[in-house]
């Protein structure tokens, strides 16, 4: 299922940058996914194959049950939004989806923000974040997102504390 998301995902980003081309007649699906980065479609299989293994061999019950029973979700889920920035935050999240925790909606909505901007406090630890700095040929580095790193930890922490106010 993740395979079919990413390379829905893939087409649709393709055909947004050739849509001038639709209007010519010149559009060919095929040419777009030719030209799809075959790196970026085996990352999101391993992440599927991953985690299904993990879950397979019951670690992500064990893991499920030591945060978000033993820890809290409030708790729990800051922690993976912190995982997430030297993890990317896609398995992270993929892992939540698949643990099945008992969360209200605030919680869902918490590890939702937290995995977001945690993600991108270390340049791996996004998709985008490597994806920008495969495509960025040493402009974009991995020592050079860490002079954004403070702003990014602020917004995480006031992101948080924000979320915690309007939704107690």
């Amino acid at each position: 299922m993740g395979m079919m998301v990413g390379l829905s995902f893939l087409m649709m980003l393709s055909y947004h940058f050739s849509i001038s081309n639709a209007f010519e007649g010149h559009y060919d699906i095929f040419n777009c996914v030719r030209d799809s980065e075959w790196d970026t479609l085996l990352f999101f299989f391993g992440v599927v194959f991953a985690v299904g293994g993990l879950q397979f061999i019951g670690y992500l019950d064990l893991m499920s049950h030591t945060l978000y029973l033993d820890m809290g979700p409030t708790q729990a889920n800051i922690t993976l939004g912190m995982l997430s920035s030297v993890i990317d935050n896609i398995p992270v999240m993929f892992s939540v989806l698949s643990m099945h925790p008992e969360m209200d909606t605030a919680q869902w909505q918490l590890i939702m923000l937290t995995t977001g901007v945690g993600g991108s406090l270390l340049s791996v630890g996004s998709a985008a974040g490597v994806a920008l700095m495969g495509q960025g040929k040493g402009a974009y580095t991995f020592v050079g997102h860490l002079k954004w790193m403070p702003a990014i930890l602020l917004a995480y922490i006031v992101s948080i504390y924000a979320h915690l106010m309007l939704n107690g």
